[in-house]
């Protein structure tokens, strides 16, 4: 792959379901498109794939039929808002949580054929603390943890960002607030998750900002669309689009972690 510009590989992550976690993964890849990038979307929960669902689009084909030699990466794309290009998942097909070593190599490099083709990479994982999570988001050159105002929210970020950190050497982490009903309640929910952070793990994390709680997220939601695509003057839409700014601003690296060739390789090393 010499010669092709780095890609941004960004996992949004979360410790437990509920937290708003695919719509912050939608809404930031909009944005960012909307800024000029080339954004695709992978729907990372393989087993219980919700992005199509939230964007009201049927794939014909998903990540299940790359896996079975069926069809090419390509093939399974969908256009999404903005220009955004989805990776769907397959959903209630529980082979897919639970693909074999090869299976998780071979849906990797299927990837090579987009590398020349897109210039972020936004991962969508499951919740929890799963391998193919953990594979994810150690494999992204950055990692997006996302937080409710909630004691089990914040306990299972917790859990999930001290696995990354002990176990796999991710010292990084940037963190956003969602569903706040104020920028000083975000704030106390970064600092939470940051001391006690501070207390047991070597970690950086950094703190990304917040998305106010917003009816109009839940319309949009009902409507099977992003809310920054259908309501963009809204309060939770003005924010999304100012935290895509900050993660437009973010440098990409020169060495090869960070490039979507890096990304593959991190994910086979995981899958052995």
């Amino acid at each position: 792959m010499a010669g092709v510009q780095p890609v941004q590989v960004l996992a949004v992550t979360g410790g437990k379901g509920g937290v708003g976690k695919t719509n912050a993964a939608i809404n930031l890849s909009i944005c960012l498109a909307e800024m000029g990038r080339r954004v695709v979307l992978m729907d990372a929960d393989l087993g219980l794939a919700n992005v199509d669902i939230l964007l009201g689009v049927s794939p014909r084909e998903t990540l299940e039929h790359v896996i079975k030699g069926q069809c090419s990466l390509r093939d399974v794309l969908l256009e999404g808002p903005r220009g955004v290009r989805i990776v769907p998942a397959a959903s209630g097909t529980q082979h897919m949580a639970d693909l074999s070593m090869q299976e998780q190599a071979g849906l990797i490099h299927a990837f090579s054929d987009l590398g020349d083709d897109m210039d972020t990479l936004v991962i969508d994982t499951a919740a929890g603390i799963s391998h193919h999570v953990i594979s994810f988001a150690r494999a992204a050159q950055e990692v997006l943890v996302v937080v409710a105002n909630e004691p089990t929210s914040l306990t299972d970020a917790y859990a999930l960002i001290k696995v990354l950190n002990q176990n796999y050497g991710v010292s990084r982490f940037y963190i956003l607030a969602n569903m706040v009903r104020s920028l000083q309640e975000g704030n106390e929910v970064y600092d939470k998750l940051s001391n006690a952070a501070d207390r047991f793990l070597d970690v950086a994390l950094i703190y990304l900002g917040a998305v106010p709680f917003d009816d109009y997220l839940r319309k949009a939601v009902q409507r099977q669309k992003a809310v920054c695509d259908v309501y963009p003057r809204t309060k939770s839409a003005l924010a999304y689009r100012a935290l895509a700014q900050k993660i437009r601003s973010w440098s990409l690296p020169a060495s090869p972690r960070g490039h979507l060739e890096f990304f593959m390789d991190r994910l086979v090393q995981g899958a052995r």
